[in-house]
């Protein structure tokens, strides 16, 4: 039988913590290793370990067992060299998939280039995610799939109302394809809907977008 993936988080500030405690809830194994105490103890009964170690000593990995995880994010970001050291350790281990921390831009070209799977940068990427809602009244939110398209979360325009999406042509008109409608109250996505039905107001559209039109909507 297949087994859960194992996930490692080294450093247990906001961003670590909540990912190791989204993790455990969801039912995954989770090691959150921080060498500062307190840290430790605030995940001590969510998680399935809670480790003191310094990250940078391949050795007190290897001995909490991080070199058995599946995927380890490294939550540090205040020191480069600190998650550079973790990140090589790491490596060594053998440790298949990596996402990391990064303060700025030139964190992110630097663990790009020594193998990282992933980089992130939560404040600036929430950031851009909150500047963009802004762009229109309309949008909620917008979650980036690549440099060229974006997931958008919508109400429905009121010029909108009572229209089709046959009849809106929004395809042509703005570049845009609809993923799915959510009803009002309905707590269920509704990715076959009818293109011929007039759309109601209160509804939210699930749509995929070029992110170069995004701050054009003028809707």
């Amino acid at each position: 039988m297949k087994r859960n993936k194992l996930y490692g988080v080294l450093g247990l500030g906001v961003f670590g913590s909540t990912i190791a405690q989204t993790l455990a809830e969801k039912g995954y194994e989770v090691i959150a290793v921080d060498k500062e105490v307190a840290c430790v103890d605030r995940l001590a009964e969510s998680v399935a370990q809670a480790n003191i170690a310094d990250i940078t000593d391949i050795e007190q990995l290897r001995e909490i067992g991080i070199g058995n995880c599946d995927i380890v994010v490294v939550a540090v970001s205040s020191q480069l060299e600190v998650s550079l050291m973790a990140i090589l350790n790491l490596q060594e281990l053998g440790i298949p998939y990596i996402l990391a921390k990064a303060k700025n831009k030139k964190a992110v070209q630097i663990l790009t280039r020594i193998g990282v799977n992933k980089v992130v940068r939560p404040e600036h990427d929430m950031g851009e995610r909150v500047a963009k809602s802004l762009m229109s009244q309309n949008i909620i939110d917008v979650i980036d799939l690549d440099e060229n398209y974006s997931i958008v979360e919508m109400h429905l325009p009121s010029s909108w109302v009572g229209h089709s999406i046959i009849d809106l042509d929004v395809r042509n008109k703005y570049g845009i394809n609809i993923l799915g409608i959510r009803e009002p109250d309905d707590t269920a996505l509704t990715i076959n809907f009818d293109i011929h039905k007039p759309l109601a107001a209160d509804i939210t559209l699930y749509v995929i977008a070029p992110t170069a039109k995004l701050n054009k909507f003028d809707f």
